[in-house]
């Protein structure tokens, strides 16, 4: 067994702060930025805190550009999206311990889906929907994004370490295959759905290229699609780039620390005993 002495681990310990430190430091920069007024962050002798603190960035952003809307939007297209959770749970529950023709070859196909890039489907899906009237809509931007074959493989490779006599034992004390899933398979995934909670927030929270595309009118953006307009029209007012910025990754920063434990945990896949 390998064994390391202390001097190699102090070593390690100060290479990944120093590490850590130069990655977090463009982060901290930014978000002080953001409390700052434009002369100040583009003066010949910058600070890293403000000189003078100042919210009116943030209140420029809701007040005047529309952030307010662009948040809205996104919390709605992010709150939509956990019911993919519940889809990707059931079809992975389905493949994972139900026997039916074809099985094996569509569960292939849902894996193969994974090699193709979102971008090479954007047009066909967007025809789709624009010829059943769904684009520039809210059920346009969520719909295509519900279901997604990671989801669906992370679920199947859980729930196929389930015992096989637990379920057999509920189904012989007279339980239906929809209280067996609801109140055996899915609360034993929780690991597994707090994985995937996490990732579809952050991929809600951040989602741009699909609402611009079939978006066409300003009220149904989202923050990071406002926060790129941002930039195109204010490209000289760092201190207001630094406040959209800012007010995009804080909330996934924290979120992140909060449950980066079950990150860990989720992707350790293993079922009930």
């Amino acid at each position: 067994m390998l064994t390391v002495n202390r001097g190699t681990k102090i070593i390690i310990g100060v290479i990944l702060g120093l590490w850590g430190i130069v990655t977090i430091v463009p982060f901290v920069w930014m978000i002080l930025s953001a409390f700052k007024t434009n002369p100040e962050i583009v003066s010949m002798a910058p600070t890293l805190f403000p000189n003078e603190w100042t919210l009116n960035n943030f209140r420029e952003l809701f007040q005047r550009l529309n952030f307010d809307v662009y948040l809205i939007n996104t919390l709605i297209i992010t709150i939509f999206s956990f019911g993919g959770l519940l889809i990707n749970a059931m079809a992975g529950f389905g493949f994972a311990k139900y026997e039916f023709k074809g099985k094996e070859f569509l569960f292939i196909l849902v894996l193969a889906t994974m090699m193709i890039p979102g971008q090479v489907t954007m047009i066909p899906v967007y025809l789709i929907l624009n010829q059943v009237g769904l684009t520039n809509t809210y059920a346009g931007i969520i719909l295509p994004g519900l279901a997604g074959a990671f989801g669906i493989f992370l679920f199947r490779q859980f729930f196929a370490n389930i015992s096989e006599e637990m379920l057999e034992a509920a189904r012989l004390d007279g339980a239906s295959e929809y209280f067996i899933f609801w109140k055996i398979a899915l609360p034993l995934s929780r690991p597994i759905l707090a994985v995937q909670g996490i990732l579809t927030f952050i991929g809600g929270w951040n989602s741009f290229l699909w609402p611009l595309i079939i978006a066409n009118d300003q009220k149904y953006y989202t923050l990071s699609v406002g926060l790129q307009l941002l930039q195109g029209q204010h490209g000289a007012n760092y201190a207001l780039q630094m406040a959209g910025a800012a007010f995009m990754v804080i909330p996934i920063l924290i979120i992140f620390l909060i449950f980066q434990k079950f990150i860990l945990q989720g992707f350790d896949i293993s079922g009930g005993k």
